[in-house]
């Protein structure tokens, strides 16, 4: 995350070099496929069948009720997936460097993070999940990150990255089903149009051959 004096918007850290795969991304690997084996099992299933769930199942759980009524019904859409957006850039910062301290801290009055964190209802909320706790530096607000909470923070993120994804699919549907409407409406109009057409060269094709040859 970018220092949180300025105005500008967040972004992301600079790719590492090529190396192995850390234990923090080693995990958040682990959750993501958990969480697709979670979904496999749960639409393979039938009402009878149990399905097992992990350790870590109730804290997905808590965190998608977060989002899910927690920010994504109570904003506008637009906004909510802003702020999720900008959540999930807070937390891969962290994960991609968690030695650097300026991606484990925010201030609330940072133009960006007033907009997306604060001001939305539920994002903050998201973000204390993750494990940012309020403090006050040199009489300043901050939130800062506690690294006894990369549990959560890992497993926040692989959520986070659930609903992005989920809610761009739903994007992409509803783009589709608007052009299809819209081509749809298009063809109508055309339909309509060429019968107008063929109506009138039928009259007048039937015009001419009833009306009277002159000449005696």
């Amino acid at each position: 995350m970018q220092n949180t004096t300025d105005t500008e918007p967040l972004s992301q850290s600079p790719p590492r070099s090529p190396s192995s795969p850390s234990a923090r991304e080693a995990r958040l690997a682990a959750i993501q496929n958990r969480l697709a084996h979670e979904h496999a099992e749960a639409a393979s299933s039938g009402p009878s069948n149990y399905v097992p769930f992990d350790a870590d199942h109730e804290k997905r759980q808590e965190f998608r009720r977060l989002i899910d009524p927690g920010i994504l019904r109570v904003n506008r859409k637009e906004q909510a997936l802003a702020s999720l957006q900008t959540l999930l850039t807070i937390a891969e910062n962290i994960i991609r460097e968690p030695d650097n301290p300026k991606f484990k801290q925010f201030k609330p009055t940072n133009s960006r993070i007033k907009r997306d964190l604060v001001d939305p209802k539920g994002a903050l909320e998201y973000a204390i999940a993750l494990g940012f706790r309020d403090e006050v530096h040199d009489f300043q607000p901050l939130y800062v990150f506690k690294d006894k909470h990369m549990s959560d923070l890992l497993i926040g993120t692989a959520i986070l990255k659930e609903v992005m994804h989920t809610e761009a699919e739903k994007q992409e549907r509803e783009e589709r089903r608007v052009k299809l409407q819209k081509e749809e409406e298009q063809a109508r109009v055309e339909k309509v149009k060429k019968a107008f057409m063929d109506d009138r060269k039928t009259k007048l094709l039937n015009d001419q051959r009833t009306r009277p040859s002159g000449g005696t």
